[in-house]
């Protein structure tokens, strides 16, 4: 215990955050020194004022002007302030260039407007005209277009996609891409890293991008310089500055592995042992994942690469990391990225799109349920329409303050007739929507303001593949491993935990 106490203290982690609230405090020792100066507070004030109309001006969330107008009332002199170094997330011209650059690079190498484009748009449309409308919408944002020719296998547990993850890194040839929200040193991380280097000593390009935030606590200090020095290539995404800047904010929760261009893997899990419950951090954790073989591999390839070049400023020829395997096609399939970074929100509103065409039910399966007012009113919508809308959330939380919010979003739900359960073995991580036995996503999206509006993220949209059946299976067997929710449960809850829920919720968008 002494041992992890001393490292957290030493930690990149608790310095940067030292530093942080330093800042901070000597932020409001200036400001308490300018109260002196009627100047001072007139022009704070003013600024306060100026950024109010901004916030309300802008397009953006409702959940998330009100959270801003809070504080802004709470702290009417420095409010401005504060908006100015949290909350103000514009790009410079350079980097919105650069974002669309990258954009326009890397449709033109992976061949937009070609007939493998094209023809499965069709097909889809001919299958479903309604469908082809949501795939339409997801391509015209995102720029990840529909694919037949693809093989789809479908993974219900943590341990099954590392072992069958690790099984075929080991045959790859040429490259390997690996993108995660967190990696972790323990027995999965080392059963992966001795591949890699394997890999990398028979000549294969070896590239692994991480989140440094979500990273910090499982690796340690300089991690990727100490991989660069073993042959691999590494991307340490948007590092932790010890300095204020709302930028932090944008991580990258994607998951993401490409193996030579013709499989593909992507879902809910990190690379830490929990993931796998080699260690139970929150009892059974349940995860899912789905593979790729085929042409729709080649959007997997596109979206890690894209922000790859973005974070080392270098573009890649598209061209040496095409698919060139030729599959059976499963329905068609939809890999699609979800950029914090260009004010769309293709991901909730994806989600959303699935909500309102279902006709006899939608199912779901979320670690975190922090709605904003759209997604509520569309489940609500639902199953005032007599659409079976089921939720399922971990029994037992990772974070306390996201579960109290989790919670609090249950009643209004309840009162609509959504069916809400929680999984009782542990914690439940999975991320997926299925409806009608049509359509299903399976990805790394939770339904939180994080993963809606501030993090990079990514999903697969399947429409008539034989994936979608077996997901509404798994969640089926979930369910019977669940208990479902009542009003009666949430107002026996103590006061406390009400009010903390209702107080958690105000300012969940900021969160």
């Amino acid at each position: 215990m002494l041992r992890k106490l001393l490292k957290f203290l030493t930690g990149r982690l608790f310095i940067s955050l030292v530093l942080i609230i330093l800042q901070i405090a000597i932020f409001v020792y200036l400001f308490s020194f300018a109260q002196h100066y009627a100047f001072w507070i007139q022009f704070l004030s003013a600024l306060s004022i100026l950024m109010a109309l901004v916030v309300v001006t802008r397009d953006l969330n409702p959940a998330y002007k009100i959270g801003w107008m809070l504080i802004f009332m709470a702290i009417p002199v420095y409010g401005g302030i504060f908006y100015l170094l949290f909350g103000n997330r514009r790009l410079s011209k350079r980097v919105r260039r650069r974002l669309e650059q990258l954009q326009i690079f890397y449709k033109k190498g992976v061949g937009e407007g070609s007939s493998s484009q094209i023809l499965p748009m069709k097909a889809l449309a001919s299958y479903s005209p309604t469908l082809a409308k949501q795939a339409q919408y997801i391509a015209n944002i995102s720029g990840f277009p529909v694919w037949s020719n693809t093989e789809v296998e479908y993974f219900s547990s943590g341990e099954a996609v590392i072992h069958d993850m690790v099984a075929e890194m080991k045959k790859a040839k040429s490259f390997i891409f690996l993108e995660f929200f967190i990696i972790a040193e323990g027995e999965i991380w080392d059963a992966i890293l001795h591949v890699l280097l394997e890999k990398r000593k028979m000549g294969v390009r070896v590239c692994l991008m991480f989140d440094d935030v979500g990273s910090i606590l499982g690796i340690p200090s300089h991690y990727d310089r100490k991989l660069r020095s073993l042959g691999l290539e590494v991307v340490d995404f948007n590092p932790l500055k010890a300095h204020l800047n709302s930028r932090l904010n944008s991580r990258d929760h994607r998951k993401v592995v490409v193996i030579d261009g013709n499989i593909g893997y992507t879902g809910g899990l990190n690379i830490a042992d929990e993931y796998a419950n080699r260690k139970l951090k929150y009892g059974h954790w349940k995860d899912t994942a789905v593979k790729l073989k085929g042409d729709a591999v080649g959007s997997l390839s596109q979206m890690f690469l894209q922000l790859w070049a973005f974070s080392t400023a270098q573009t890649e020829d598209f061209s040496a990391y095409r698919p060139t395997l030729t599959c059976r096609t499963d329905g068609f399939v939809q890999p699609f990225a979800d950029n914090p970074l260009d004010n769309q929100n293709v991901a909730e509103s994806a989600y959303i799109q699935i909500i309102n065409m279902a006709k006899r039910y939608v199912w779901i399966t979320t670690p975190y349920l922090v709605l904003d007012n759209e997604m509520l009113n569309a489940l609500k919508i639902a199953a005032q329409s007599g659409v079976d809308v089921r939720i399922i959330t971990p029994h037992m939380p990772d974070k306390r303050y996201v579960f109290a919010v989790t919670r609090e979003n249950y009643r209004p739900l309840l009162e609509s007739g959504v069916r809400i359960f929680e999984y009782t073995p542990g914690f439940l991580h999975a991320k997926m929507f299925v409806s009608d036995d049509r359509v299903a996503i399976i990805g790394t999206i939770n339904m939180d303001y994080r993963s809606f509006y501030l993090h990079f993220e990514n999903g697969v949209a399947f429409y008539g593949s034989s994936v979608i059946h077996v997901v509404q299976e798994d969640i089926e067997r979930t369910l019977g491993r669940s208990q479902e929710m009542n009003l009666e449960f949430l107002y026996s809850r103590p006061w406390w935990a009400r009010l903390s829920g209702v107080l958690l919720k105000l300012a969940a968008p900021m969160m």
